[in-house]
């Protein structure tokens, strides 16, 4: 059997507050959205593109997302692509694909929007610290181990 990898890490800005449901059997899904953006120069001109994310949440973190997050939090997510489909009332068979996240990282004061570090995600210290996330070398953090990822062994 082949291996295949379906891995999304996305660290941007919620574009609205998540919404918080519950399905008939009482599981929490929350939905959101998460904004990103990539820029790049050609010929010395500076152009931005913004790309827009459907996320959604189950259980304990779809509740912990609800609590934690509001429209503009910047958030660091790990998850996997799905994508969903249905047929309309008219007939027209209709596609959503969305990140399915199984972790999530606060990267923002809720009250203020001030960047935090790993040490006050974690709970470890409570001042704020001004550091903006283009200050964080994302590699850096992932070699170093900052993140558990399931399986991981460390």
């Amino acid at each position: 059997m082949s291996r295949s990898v379906n891995k999304v890490l996305l660290i941007g800005n919620l574009t609205r507050d998540p919404e918080v449901r519950y399905t008939p059997q009482g599981n929490a899904v929350a939905s959101f959205g998460v904004a990103t953006n990539r820029e790049w120069t050609i010929d010395g001109n500076k152009k931005e593109v913004v790309d827009f994310h459907n996320l959604v949440a189950w259980n304990k973190l779809a509740e912990l997302c609800g609590q934690l997050l509001t429209k503009g939090s910047k958030v660091y997510v790990e998850g996997r692509l799905q994508t969903r489909d249905w047929v309309t009332e008219d007939g027209q068979k209709r596609y959503k694909t969305e990140v399915v996240i199984d972790e999530m990282i606060v990267l923002s004061n809720k009250k203020t929007g001030v960047s935090m570090n790993d040490r006050e995600i974690a709970g470890e210290e409570t001042q704020v610290v001004d550091q903006s996330i283009d200050d964080i070398d994302l590699d850096q953090v992932l070699s170093e181990g900052g993140f558990d990822t399931p399986g991981s062994t460390e």
